[in-house]
């Protein structure tokens, strides 16, 4: 696992969602997650459906946010899980050995080394930077990544306010990607910014 990875925006609008992604994806995105905390379970599956279809023409990785029940009906690529989410443990057993599983390790090495134990096939750290679309407490310190790589044989990626300027510390101590949200779907030509950031680990 290398490169840009993208976290979709709280858009209810699906076509501009499956758009701004897919320019994403040709510029170079190596994975998407879906994640929208206050869409309905109908439109929810609607766009994870549009955008799974997407992920397979492309050939890249799509993984939800959380929703482990969509996750199976879809076959998804896997899931993301926060802290107060379920245990990497239990979805490791519940959805095998085959799929993604991403835990959020905040500033945490222990939440990390225990992310590993338990199955998890990437950590990831942050918040690093403020961020526009999430709120949280911006403490996460870069040498938590050199940390990580000294004794945690898993990719890392780091998430929180991300930009191509300020990503360049973290990834010259060794993240394997760069999550990001408003930096892509924010942006006026998607495309180029996904291939700016792969520019970043060339």
């Amino acid at each position: 696992m290398k490169g840009l990875y993208i976290v979709t925006p709280d858009w209810d609008d699906t076509q501009k969602l499956v758009d701004v992604t897919e320019q994403a994806l040709l510029g170079g995105a190596a994975l998407v997650q879906y994640r929208h905390k206050t869409a309905s379970p109908d439109l929810r599956r609607k766009q994870a459906e549009r955008l799974l279809a997407l992920c397979r023409r492309y050939q890249r990785p799509f993984i939800i946010n959380d929703h482990v029940d969509l996750c199976e009906a879809l076959d998804a690529d896997g899931i993301h899980v926060g802290g107060t989410d379920d245990s990497v443990l239990n979805l490791r057993t519940r959805l095998g050995p085959s799929k993604i599983i991403g835990a959020s390790c905040y500033g945490s090495l222990e939440l990390a080394h225990q992310a590993w134990h338990e199955g998890a096939s990437y950590i990831a750290f942050g918040g690093f930077y403020p961020s526009r679309v999430k709120k949280y407490p911006v403490t996460t310190a870069p040498d938590i990544i050199t940390q990580a790589k000294a004794t945690i044989p898993l990719p890392s990626v780091v998430i929180g306010g991300m930009t191509q300027q300020n990503a360049v510390p973290l990834v010259a101590v060794g993240a394997d990607m760069v999550a990001v949200i408003s930096s892509i779907y924010m942006a006026e030509d998607p495309q180029v910014v996904a291939r700016a950031f792969l520019g970043l680990f060339k």
